[in-house]
């Protein structure tokens, strides 16, 4: 297969982001190049990496070996005897500090020279929406309002070309509880935005790159996203299984079992027609969130995970069908698709994530 372009979104997912560069490494062995990439969470680490110009196997060999134990940093609060967590999250909003997360992110991009969106810039485009290479989503607590960084950098009062890319990157990734917000003080207007985890509002942007409607596509986006083994188990169970039976113990643990449970929660047996056909959906195999102390071969798994799903994906895949079909302004809706399709027996044991399209 020759070298073919494609838009790449990468959704979040924490530590399941590990599915995402085995996805990524198999759409490069099949010669896809990424034009724009879009991320938000672990997602947009996945995505800041590869616009700095990160091969696939420099990427397999960073994020096959992320020192996830070391993002857990914690303040002097943190390590009050009985009280530390509860007094970390009434005094910080969060438990872990995000400073280790930060430099090394910083020093993963200085690797490549990269500091500033400004060095991810195409000087000749005209438009704000394709200017950039990478998009980071965050969201804005304080303001209740999604951003896209940078194209919204000046609502925080930044030039998009001077936004440092490590530090939108730390917003994306801020999981509430578990991570402090970063507390943005905007240098025009006095105000402070209290950024948290771009997931809290779009977990998965694969909107971000289309043409305006009525335009073809001059080539294809591919969403890769991470999916449950059984999208249809009750929050309620979810929550009891992430937090693997602390619910019963103190409130900071049912808080952080909820926060990541919601980071999860959102709708894997819907997805628009249009979306759903050119999303690799990667299975998580039961990784959850926030499994900071995920063994090598839990690691391994998840990875091959992503490589299989994007092989089979790939194997599928035709732009041109797609255009004719999804780009000719036809309507196509999955709702009643999903509304009658018949319930899976409770005993029907995890499989891969949604069918084909």
């Amino acid at each position: 297969m020759g070298e073919s372009f494609a838009d790449l979104v990468f959704e979040g997912g924490g530590v399941k982001g590990i599915g995402l560069a085995g996805a990524y490494s198999a759409l490069r062995e099949r010669g896809i190049e990424p034009k724009r990439v879009a991320g938000t969470s672990a997602g947009a680490i996945t995505a800041a990496l590869v616009a700095a110009g990160y091969s696939a196997e420099e990427l397999d060999a960073i994020l096959l070996e992320v020192p996830f134990t070391r993002f857990k940093d914690e303040a002097w609060e943190d390590r009050v005897p009985l009280v530390g967590h509860p007094l970390s999250v009434l005094l910080q909003r969060g438990i872990y500090e995000g400073r280790f997360f930060h430099e090394w992110m910083r020093g993963l991009l200085d690797g490549k020279g990269i500091k500033t969106f400004g060095q991810l810039a195409d000087p000749e485009a005209t438009d704000l929406k394709e200017r950039y290479r990478l998009k980071v989503i965050v969201s804005d607590v304080t303001h209740r309002r999604l951003l896209v960084l940078p194209d919204d950098a000046a609502f925080l009062g930044v030039e998009p070309d001077d936004l440092e890319v490590a530090y939108a990157v730390r917003m994306s990734m801020s999981i509430p509880i578990f991570f402090e917000p970063v507390m943005h003080a905007n240098p025009r207007t006095g105000d402070t935005h209290l950024i948290v985890d771009g997931g809290m509002l779009s977990n998965f942007p694969v909107w971000l790159f289309d043409a305006q409607k009525g335009e073809p596509p001059r080539w294809p986006t591919f969403g890769m996203l991470l999916v449950e083994a059984d999208p249809k188990v009750p929050v309620a169970r979810r929550v009891e299984a992430e937090a693997h039976g602390a619910v019963r113990g103190t409130v900071v643990d049912y808080i952080k079992a909820l926060a990541s449970t919601m980071m999860e929660a959102h709708d894997r047996l819907y997805l628009e027609k249009a979306t759903f056909v050119r999303t690799i959906p990667i299975p998580t195999l039961g990784v959850s969130t926030t499994e900071f102390d995920i063994t090598p071969a839990r690691v391994q798994a998840i990875y091959g995970s992503g490589r299989k799903a994007a092989f089979d994906f790939l194997d599928r895949w035709d732009f041109e069908a797609y255009k004719a079909e999804y780009r000719s302004g036809k309507e196509h809706s999955r709702r009643e698709e999903i509304a009658t399709r018949p319930a899976e027996p409770r005993s029907t044991p995890p499989s891969g994530g949604p069918a084909p399209a």
